[in-house]
């Protein structure tokens, strides 16, 4: 791939990064974060679905014809509403001090209203066990309703493996075409991440190889191949996938294909679960550490 893999933000106030299918050299999943300081932020999509996630700070978020507050101190400290808009919605964010918000695209026909979706709409589980132990919060998932757009946000512990066991969506070998950006958060800003895309297959044409690293405030591209993320040991690890591709509405529940090297793991969480970590945000979450519905985070 020639395209760059990992996007880092510009600072200070503004597009903190912005990812077209173009710059990304896919088909559908576009991807933006954006900090206001006593601003606004107007955005209109004819053909395509948005959904806007808040990061950290307060604003009014007007999605057609109504307006709701949101806010969220920390991605550590609280889960937040989600704001989804179908094609020719109109939103309009606006914050009297500073909000940073993530806001993400893919085309779409408008199948489904505009609204505000509460956390307590969404489901939240612990997944995985040993050094792949994780709570998988699912933004905007099955059964809650989109066309093309899959939302998850994942907390790592530190040390911690996330997508173990290593799995794929990029129409290979039987899997589904899902396109996907991680944009990370670290509690500690001296810490780091470090993720794998890659491919070993029986035909070599088709193998390679990328590991990337990145910080606090990074971004990873997702556009092939089987991948997994690890959080460095002094920093616990939030990350905010956004995915896109073929699947539309419930297929979205559809399941990645997973590294047969290193399915025999999910047979062995019972035996493998030290170090466990609960982000003390939702009170009630299902432990369910075989979980293969929809895109595994």
């Amino acid at each position: 791939m020639n395209k760059p893999l990992v996007l880092t933000p510009s600072g200070g106030v503004g597009k903190q990064m912005d990812l077209t299918p173009a710059q990304a050299g896919w088909k559908y999943l576009s991807f933006s974060v954006i900090t206001l300081k006593g601003g606004k932020h107007e955005h209109i999509l004819y053909d395509e679905e948005t959904a806007v996630v808040p990061l950290s700070g307060s604003a009014t978020m007007t999605l057609g014809q109504e307006t709701h507050a949101v806010s969220r101190s920390s991605v550590f400290e609280q889960l937040a509403p989600v704001g989804y808009a179908p094609p020719g919605t109109q939103i309009l964010i606006e914050a009297e001090h500073e909000f940073t918000f993530a806001i993400g695209s893919a085309p779409a026909e408008g199948r489904y209203p505009a609204r505000l979706i509460q956390p307590s709409k969404m489901r939240s589980e612990l997944r995985g066990g040993g050094a792949s132990y994780r709570h998988v919060n699912h933004t905007l998932a099955p059964p809650i309703e989109a066309e093309r757009l899959i939302l998850y946000e994942v907390y790592v512990p530190r040390g911690t493996w996330a997508g173990w066991t290593p799995h794929c969506h990029d129409g290979e070998e039987g899997s589904p075409y899902l396109e996907e950006t991680y944009y990370f958060r670290l509690d500690r800003p001296e810490g780091y991440w470090m993720h794998r895309n890659w491919r070993d297959s029986e035909d070599t044409s088709l193998d390679f190889e990328d590991l990337l690293s990145g910080g606090d405030g990074d971004c990873a591209l997702v556009p092939r191949g089987y991948h997994t993320t690890v959080a460095c040991p002094g920093s616990n690890m939030y990350f905010l996938n956004y995915l896109a591709g073929d699947l539309i509405g419930e297929e979205r529940s559809t399941p990645p294909c997973f590294h047969s090297d290193h399915e025999w793991i999910e047979q062995d969480w019972e035996n493998n679960d030290a170090g466990r970590w609960r982000l003390p945000i939702v009170e009630n979450v299902d432990i369910n550490p075989s979980d293969t519905t929809g895109a595994q985070t």
